[in-house]
């Protein structure tokens, strides 16, 4: 959970930052590769790939609607501030353990420029199944619905009523929640449509099918 007072806390995503790239590239020399070939080039590029997951949800406590600029620019900033936090990281491990062995062929190897301990740092991953575990938005995703029914496969008659979080506090904060309105939420997946529910509130807790194709692509561009 990176926001501290309503804000993003910038010191706590350095450090986490810092701590990922040092796991991740430890986790490369703990491996056990399939083949000799994968083996070679993995431990020649050292690549790792840190992401992100629960953006769409920090927008929401943020109040920062998706299909927004401040939502894009936030997204850039976030991102930005990941990628050169991760590249200071890179550079400290490669002081310490030396550089990826293919460095000198790599397009980092410029004159003036610090050696790098890995070939890449960063991805956009979709976090599918370990977002559910987290119970978090995955990836850079919008959220997938206000409120849902999750049905068990092993059990059919198994229905788990699922409310977003945010929605939730806030719905009993400002009195409109109800069991029955989160059921017809749940049968909607949206709330743009719903009575009883403010403009306000609607605006921020937009869904994946809310949100214009452009902002979709805006957000994944920023990033």
């Amino acid at each position: 959970h990176m926001l501290k007072d309503g804000e993003i806390d910038w010191e706590k995503l350095a450090h986490t930052i810092r701590v990922a790239v040092h796991f991740l590239d430890n986790v490369i020399d703990m491996n056990r590769f399939p083949l000799g070939e994968i083996k070679e080039m993995t431990l020649g590029n050292r690549k790792v790939g840190l992401g992100v997951m629960g953006f769409a949800d920090m927008l929401l406590e943020l109040g920062l609607p998706y299909d927004s600029e401040e939502a894009v620019a936030t997204a850039e900033e976030v991102m930005s501030f990941i990628q050169e936090k991760a590249r200071e990281t890179s550079i400290e491990l490669a002081q310490k353990r030396g550089p990826f062995p293919n460095f000198p062929q790599s397009i980092y190897h410029r004159p003036g420029e610090p050696e790098l301990r890995n070939a890449t740092l960063t991805t956009v991953a979709p976090t599918g199944s370990i977002s559910i575990i987290a119970g978090s938005s995955s990836g850079i995703e919008p959220l997938f619905a206000i409120s849902y029914v999750r049905r068990n496969l092993l059990n059919e008659g198994d229905e788990l009523l699922e409310v977003n979080p945010y929605f939730e506090r806030i719905a009993k904060e400002r009195g409109f929640y109800s069991e029955e309105l989160m059921r017809t939420i749940a049968q909607e997946g949206s709330i743009q449509e719903i009575e009883g529910i403010p403009d306000d509130v609607k605006e921020v807790f937009v869904t994946a099918h809310d949100v214009a194709p452009e902002w979709h692509i805006r957000i994944q561009a920023a990033f």
